[in-house]
């Protein structure tokens, strides 16, 4: 749910938005063995091509054509092997030939050449707008999915003409191409620009890769129900299929559901997810108004829900069957957002979600009874702070919540009434001035380490870290007034040991600190001399 409002955005505090145009050179993501080097030039390109339209509404303009390159790609990829194998009985215009194999049919006036040919045509607007129309109407599951405003005055018609001609350059679609999920990048690529462009906005539609891939990585979602009911351009399903690929299991054996409240970044979800063949469930509407799935009871829930949500109309959901802990106050949504992940689980369910670090703490409207209410319920498994300036839409640190409704479900060891705390304040790289991102090395260790924990398969045996991880029995999360904070827990890092006797060093220090208080006596005096001689002598 990527609410527009200023007091329901998904990180409601204020960072400043970055010049595309001026952003200096990045390695482009990392994703199924290493960068491909051209998203960068690609993204440079475009944004060159922007003039003064704003990157908001730009987006939709760039990762419509994205789209629309590669379904025609790979359609004409399909079709010239169909040419190949007509005399086997194959027909090339044959709709059925292609979705039989989970290609989008693709008819003549949306093919990439007639687009390619127009370009240069004053009418090349409504030629894109009538192939997005045309794609709609012969594939059912992307209807309403696509942009079709690009006839509108205010776009520059020579200016998509170059655009188009850019986008030619570059094979989406063919078998190799898809392979190295050339699209699926290039769209993630220009998707987190597009969310440092926006700034605050930004966050409404993109979670960083790097805060997904920790969420991801923690639950381990192999098989079963994937939900998240405030899922904006779809970002934590494709983390999720592509950590089933790296660990060489069946993308079949995960079924998906989402729900977003903004119907452009519903859209956007749509495509994402279609260009990557995953098949979801993706509703649009108010998650907690209009709940499309509301029988659902999922394995695995990941979210990133609007920070401190104080435009949730919660006056109207006073009596809800999913305020088992506490009603949330109509003020902010955040421990409604939980309770309704926690409302979703299936009964060995297992939840990730991103919240602002004040619902660790915070007493204010109840919301310290509800945290109570679900800390004494067992169900908080895990907690990481993370560190500061990790989302576009503000620079203010976060925290990962990790529930499961069974501690005890065969699945993993018994860890009834204990809890894992862990503090990553300190991890992260700064990639830019403001913007700070997990390595791959920071993600193994937080991961490694819940693991490591709750018992799994070949993991390594768990101990607790002075300064980074404690594993709390209820008791003491008591003794600490239900407060989830992990700097509470986990204390101080140890200082590393030096091999020096304490007398000696002492000794040694103290020596050092005269000798400095000897040398600020002599600089105090010349300091006097300099002012008495330029007459500002005592």
């Amino acid at each position: 749910m990527r609410q527009s409002e200023a007091g329901s955005t998904r990180h409601s505090l204020h960072v400043p938005t970055v010049i595309m145009a001026k952003k200096k050179k990045k390695v482009a993501p990392k994703a199924n063995g290493g960068p491909l080097g051209f998203e960068s030039k690609l993204w440079a390109a475009a944004d060159a091509l922007r003039n003064n339209m704003d990157a908001a509404e730009y987006k939709h303009v760039v990762l419509g054509l994205i789209f629309l390159k590669y379904i025609s790609d790979a359609f004409e990829a399909k079709h010239a092997e169909l040419v190949k194998q007509k005399a086997e009985g194959a027909n090339p215009e044959d709709p059925d030939e292609y979705r039989a194999t989970s290609i989008f049919w693709v008819p003549k006036e949306a093919r990439w050449t007639h687009l390619k040919n127009n370009a240069p045509q004053p009418t090349i607007g409504k030629i894109v707008d009538d192939a997005m129309t045309a794609i709609e109407r012969d594939n059912p599951s992307l209807k309403a999915v696509l942009p079709k405003d690009y006839a509108r005055p205010g776009l520059d018609k020579q200016r998509l003409g170059q655009l188009i001609n850019l986008v030619s350059d570059i094979g989406l679609g063919s078998p190799a191409d898809r392979a190295k999920d050339v699209l699926g990048r290039v769209y993630e690529y220009f998707l987190a620009q597009f969310a440092s462009a926006e700034g605050k906005k930004g966050g409404q539609f993109y979670t960083p890769s790097h805060v997904v891939r920790v969420l991801v990585e923690l639950l381990a979602p192999y098989k079963g129900r994937v939900y998240d009911p405030c899922c904006g351009s779809g970002g934590m399903f494709v983390s999720s299929e592509k950590f089933i690929e790296a660990h060489r299991g069946k993308l079949a054996d995960i079924a998906i559901y989402g729900q977003e409240s903004n119907y452009t970044t519903w859209r956007l979800a749509k495509m994402n997810l279609a260009i990557r063949g995953i098949d979801a469930q993706i509703a649009h509407g108010d998650t907690f108004h209009n709940d499309r799935h509301p029988d659902l009871k999922a394995d695995y829930v990941l979210a990133n829900p609007p920070f401190n949500d104080s435009d949730w109309r919660g006056e109207l959901l006073k009596d809800d069957k999913r305020w088992v802990y506490g009603k949330p106050p109509a003020g902010n949504a955040n421990f409604a957002w939980v309770q309704h992940f926690v409302h979703h689980l299936a009964p060995t369910g297992l939840a990730g979600f991103v919240l602002a670090n004040g619902s660790m703490s915070s007493d204010q409207s109840g919301e310290g009874d509800i945290r109570k209410a679900i800390i004494e319920a067992d169900l908080v498994d895990c907690m990481v702070a993370l560190p500061g300036q990790l989302f576009y839409s503000t620079q203010i640190p976060v925290c990962l919540w990790f529930l499961t409704r069974n501690k005890k479900n065969g699945r993993f060891r018994d860890r009834r009434g204990e809890t894992l705390f862990i503090d990553a304040r300190k991890m992260g790289t700064l990639v830019d001035r403001v913007h700070r991102e997990l390595t791959d090395a920071d993600v193994a260790k937080i991961a490694g380490t819940y693991h490591a924990w709750r018992g799994d398969k070949g993991a390594e045996k768990y101990g607790d870290v002075p300064g980074f991880c404690k594993a709390a029995r209820l008791e003491e999360i008591r003794e600490h007034g239900h407060v989830l904070t992990p700097g509470r827990y986990v204390g101080a890092e140890e200082a590393e040991d030096d091999g020096e006797p304490f007398d000696k060093k002492m000794k040694r220090l103290t020596t050092v600190l005269r000798d400095q208080m000897e040398e600020a006596k002599k600089l105090d005096a010349v300091i006097a001399t300099n002012l008495e001689e330029l007459g500002y002598g005592g």
